[in-house]
């Protein structure tokens, strides 16, 4: 099923949201190590929806982590969470380089669904 959202900024019902980080780092073991059990802790429920960790086929050493919001809006409370500047600055330290961050509003999806498909 494709769900289509005109890109309006303000105030706007869209279909989402995704950050992709992009970093490089030789010590993926530490890092996935560090970042499983974060998104797990915490007092306060998560704001994402799905988070994917992705290495690239093309450039060993290099990952991607995309993840997807409801809305920019609450990605922007995730990111403002103390837990989360902990987290982001525990992986940073085990990177080689700075991460690049990739902030996207979604414009609309296909899940591949049939129009008649309730999942």
């Amino acid at each position: 099923m494709i769900r289509i959202s005109h890109h309006r900024r303000r105030g706007a019902v869209m279909a989402g949201f995704v950050q992709i980080i992009e970093f490089q780092t030789s010590r993926i073991e530490e890092v996935e190590a560090l970042g499983r059990p974060s998104r797990t802790e915490g007092t306060t429920a998560p704001t994402f929806r799905r988070i994917i960790a992705t290495a690239d086929r093309d450039r060993p050493g290099t990952y991607f982590t995309i993840v997807e919001f409801d809305s920019y809006e609450s990605a922007m409370e995730n990111s403002n969470r103390p837990e989360t500047s902990d987290f982001a600055a525990k992986v940073a330290a085990l990177c080689d380089g700075p991460p690049v961050f990739r902030n996207l509003d979604v414009l609309w999806e296909d899940t591949g669904q049939g129009p008649d498909s309730t999942a």
